[in-house]
């Protein structure tokens, strides 16, 4: 009877190490390599909505990386390849330096669909891009700076990781306009790679060495924050009917409200919620449907302190 009883035990054990076997091969596997989620408001959003979709309950087996550096990303990615990924999801830290990744990707019959950030490839080498169009964002900051048609613009230009589609697409409009326009002035353009402190820094060394501004134009809201906190430490006023137009981007409630007080002029909308979508497009390709669009951009409009409403905080804010 024992005997019996051990080959019973034995046998159940063995179905049951077969039937989680089974459910782990049902599972998509998935890596994800993502941005430094301490990086900005923005992007903690975006990897907490990541996290939340990828994960087993949905699905999927997924392995995540978080890291700024894209060599790091690189070198991440290929060995996810080599660990035969069915989908490796990219949100690069520079546009440039992929295309080994991308290659040994399709060589591997890995999939790769990018997320929040394009990179520089034929479009032949990625299944989708669920992303913010960057150029547009910076173009319609711009384009709503000129509209308030200041007699003359001298601008603390406060840029984000460098090389990054970010940086690339908000500075390129501004750029093109101070090339463009006599009256348009940078009166220092530098990097603060996304880091609140060190805008403030530059900030303050612009106060300090007397020169005159009238605006900042800050490529992520961490950096306007740090940037205000500058100027409030100076008794320099900004915002509506201040000395000094504040311009921030990303998704941030706290940035969003800063505008509808008036303590900012403009906010550009960057949404970081893109994991649905690609949740989508992951199934649809599971199913043989391929993506209707290649590139498919968020709905990023931007919002100016006259007209922001609190449904616009709470629609759009994160």
């Amino acid at each position: 009877m024992k005997k019996i009883l051990a080959l019973v035990l034995a046998l159940a054990m063995i179905l049951s190490l077969g039937a989680i076997a089974f459910a782990d091969e049902d599972l998509i596997k998935v890596g994800i390599i993502n941005n430094d989620p301490n990086e900005s408001g923005y992007r903690t959003a975006n990897d907490a909505a990541m996290r939340e979709m990828f994960c087993e309950e949905n699905g999927y087996d997924a392995t995540f990386y978080n890291n700024n550096d894209a060599a790091q990303q690189i070198a991440t990615a290929q060995q996810m390849i080599q660990d035969e990924v069915d989908f490796l999801l990219l949100s690069p830290g520079s546009t440039t330096g992929w295309d080994t990744v991308l290659e040994d990707a399709q060589a591997a019959g890995t999939q790769v669909i990018l997320f929040d950030r394009m990179l520089e490839a034929d479009d032949s080498m990625y299944v989708a891009a669920v992303v913010s169009d960057m150029a547009a964002e910076g173009e319609t900051a711009v384009s709503w700076l000129a509209d308030q048609e200041l007699e003359e613009y001298n601008i603390i230009h406060i840029q984000g990781h460098m090389g990054s589609d970010a940086q690339l697409g908000r500075t390129g409009a501004l750029d093109e306009k101070v090339e463009a326009e006599d009256n348009w002035n940078y009166v220092t353009q530098q990097t603060a790679d996304w880091n609140e402190e060190t805008a403030r820094t530059i900030v303050q060394s612009v106060i300090d060495s007397g020169e005159s501004f009238n605006v900042i134009y800050a490529e992520n809201n961490g950096m306007a924050r740090g940037a205000v906190a500058a100027l409030d430490a100076n008794g320099i006023t900004h915002g509506k009917d201040g000395d000094v137009i504040v311009i921030g981007f990303d998704s941030d409630k706290w940035a969003m409200e800063s505008v509808l007080n008036g303590e900012w002029n403009y906010m550009g909308l960057c949404n970081p919620m893109q994991a649905e979508k690609v949740d989508q497009i992951i199934k649809d390709l599971m199913e043989g449907v391929e993506p209707e669009e290649k590139i498919i951009y968020s709905d990023e409009p931007g919002f100016d302190c006259e007209t922001i409403t609190q449904e616009d905080v709470d629609t759009f804010g994160t």
